[in-house]
This record gives C-alpha cells, structure tokens and sequence, in this order.
C-alpha cells in the first residue's frame, strides 16, 4: 500500500468525450486515497462521457472548464487514454498550451495507454523513456521517445504505462511521483523558443 501523502495537492485529471473510464476512475480513487484532489478539465461544459468496454459509459461532471483553467493552481496532470478522446485533445490548442506549461513548470504529469497522443503533439516526449498502448509505439518512436513494453515507466516525473491492466502499478507510481512533486524538463521543454511554441 503506498503511504506518500498528497495533502494539499491539486491535480488536473485532462479529457473530453471517450476517455478509458476505469484510466479516470481508478487514479482519481488512488488520489483521493492519498489525501490529494483531483479536478476534472474538459473542454466540454458541464458534464464529459467516458468510454467502457466497447460502449459509451457514465457521465462525469466538470470541474474546470479548460479555457478557463489556470495551470498555476495544479501540481500535477493526468492524462487517461481511450481513443476518442487524445485523439481530440491532440488538435485542441488549449490542451495543447495546457499541458506543455506541467512540462515547462517541470511538474509531474501522468499518461496511460493512448493518453501519451498528446503528450506527442505537444511535443515533449522527444529524448523521454516511455510505454504505452503498442498502437502508439511507432507515434511515439517518430517524435523522439524510446519507448520500452514495461506495465510503467518513470522518466524524471513523466509516469506512463499501457493498458488498463497496468492501474495497480500505475496508479501507485502516480501517487509517489505527484508526492515528490518534481519534473525534469528536456532540452525541448526548457526556454522562450518552446514556450513561444517551438519543438
């Protein structure tokens, strides 16, 4: 059982319409277990579906409305997979802009499974050790990663694992990096040129 404590913590949980229920579900539980908080960030209003099985799931009600989210009020990012769902948030400039500030703020961020989609458009996996869903192996490969089919990797605050299969493990080196609070960013996530929106 993992003991870190994430008191005082607030973490953005990232997704729209089609995110993995059980990738949203079990690392809420898990931070919530470990005394943190967990918003949900949509650019949905109101309420976003999630995806279970090979039907749509239960609703989930907003917590921020990502145009209006401000990234200084979290201290850590999760990004859940599904397909419907990074492949949305891939094209969105919002999330896009959203989760490039964890990287270049070097707060820890999470992803599982086809989550990593847009940590790859946002471009901050380049020189980065990661797993995910085999699907996104080659994606990832191409944007600079090496990718390794291990149940979770941690690189320097980046957490990532593949399926739903992997949540226990997942879900327990989530809460210890997001307790220590600390992201290493890359090369390609450091200075004006990225923050301007280079890389």
């Amino acid at each position: 059982m993992n003991t870190k404590s994430l008191a005082g913590k607030v973490v953005a949980a990232l997704v729209t319409d089609g995110f993995e229920e059980s990738e949203l579900v079990s690392p809420l539980d898990a931070i919530s277990q470990a005394g943190g908080d967990c918003h949900i960030v949509s650019p949905k209003v109101e309420f976003v579906l999630g995806w279970s099985g090979d039907q749509w799931g239960e609703e989930f009600g907003i917590d921020m409305h990502l145009p209006k989210a401000k990234h200084e009020v979290y201290d850590a990012l999760l990004l859940p997979g599904g397909v419907l769902n990074p492949d949305s948030l891939r094209t969105d400039k919002d999330a896009i802009a959203f989760v490039k500030h964890f990287f270049e703020e070097g707060k820890p961020v999470a992803a599982i499974c086809h989550g990593l989609w847009t940590l790859i458009n946002a471009g901050v996996v380049r020189g980065r050790t990661v797993t995910s869903v085999e699907s996104v192996r080659v994606d990832l490969e191409n944007a600079g990663a090496t990718w390794k089919d291990e149940e979770v990797i941690v690189d320097s605050g980046l957490v990532t694992s593949r399926t739903p299969d992997d949540l226990p493990a997942f879900n327990e080196k989530l809460v210890e990096v997001f307790a220590a609070g600390k992201l290493v960013p890359t090369e390609n996530t450091r200075g004006s040129a990225f923050a301007a929106g280079a890389g």
